[in-house]
């Protein structure tokens, strides 16, 4: 009796590290924070690193320690979209930019430009690098979301709008690139520690005249059982993971990397 199912393909043996040799990576926002730790942690496992940031200076300082190429673009011009690199194997989808307030109260042109950078851009630069991708048979495709990408806050329209978009894109593009080799997950995180979360923790300190340790307590993670920040590093190790060999049949995902807030 002969059996009906292929032999799967044997998996590669396991690594303590993912070896990137021979790939090329792309990170928007990559100058600071999470798009930092990212550059840092792709360069690391062997892959050619573009930080691509607005700030020249942390770019250029990001690109040498990762021995890569600094690219300075702002992400709400299509033009400068253009001009970035397009052979590339690994897409990293970080950068982003918030703005709180009642939607009653919300300026309407930074709600359009917070979906111009965090919606529109990351459309454009995958139609830019899928044909790459689809050529050589292999590509990621991480696009660092936020818990606010699965669940909503108060006075944050215009993230969370982009935030659920952005899922909605990785998700078709997990399904378009399948037959070609290329995966697309989010990856979810909530508060991380970056100079963006820091600064909102001083503002809700000195509007509320309450401790920085009350807010980050009682108002950031009120809702998450893990009563810390996430590091920039971890969220790193996370979309380092979703590029290696291990990886290849988990697409269309979000990973929440949350503390416990979405099952809180």
């Amino acid at each position: 009796m002969t059996n009906a199912l292929p032999t799967p393909a044997p998996l590669p043996p396991p690594a303590a590290a993912v070896d990137l040799s021979g790939r090329t990576a792309l990170v928007t926002g990559g100058g600071s924070g999470i798009g930092r730790a990212c550059v840092l942690a792709l360069a690391r496992a062997g892959a050619t690193v573009h930080a691509v940031d607005r700030d020249a200076e942390t770019a250029k300082a990001v690109a040498e320690i990762a021995g890569g190429e600094a690219h300075v673009a702002d992400l709400a011009d299509p033009e400068a979209i253009d001009l970035l690199p397009a052979e590339v194997d690994i897409l990293v989808n970080n950068a982003g930019l918030q703005h709180v307030a009642p939607i009653t109260e919300f300026p309407a042109e930074r709600f359009e430009l917070i979906q111009k950078v965090m919606v529109t851009a990351p459309f454009l630069l995958l139609r830019r690098v899928l044909p790459h991708m689809y050529a050589r048979g292999w590509g990621r495709v991480v696009n660092v979301s936020s818990v606010h990408g699965l669940r909503a806050s108060a006075y944050k329209s215009a993230y969370v709008a982009a935030k659920h978009a952005l899922e909605g894109l990785s998700k078709v593009t997990a399904i378009e690139g399948a037959p070609h080799g290329v995966t697309s997950n989010c990856v979810n995180p909530g508060y991380v520690r970056t100079p963006l979360v820091e600064g909102q923790i001083r503002d809700q300190a000195a509007a509320h005249g309450i401790s920085e340790a009350d807010v980050l307590s009682d108002v950031l993670l009120t809702r998450s059982p893990v009563k810390r920040l996430l590091e920039a590093e971890e969220v790193a190790a996370a979309v380092l993971w979703l590029c290696g060999p291990h990886s290849g049949f988990l697409t269309g995902a979000s990973l929440p990397l949350d503390g416990g807030w979405t099952a809180n």
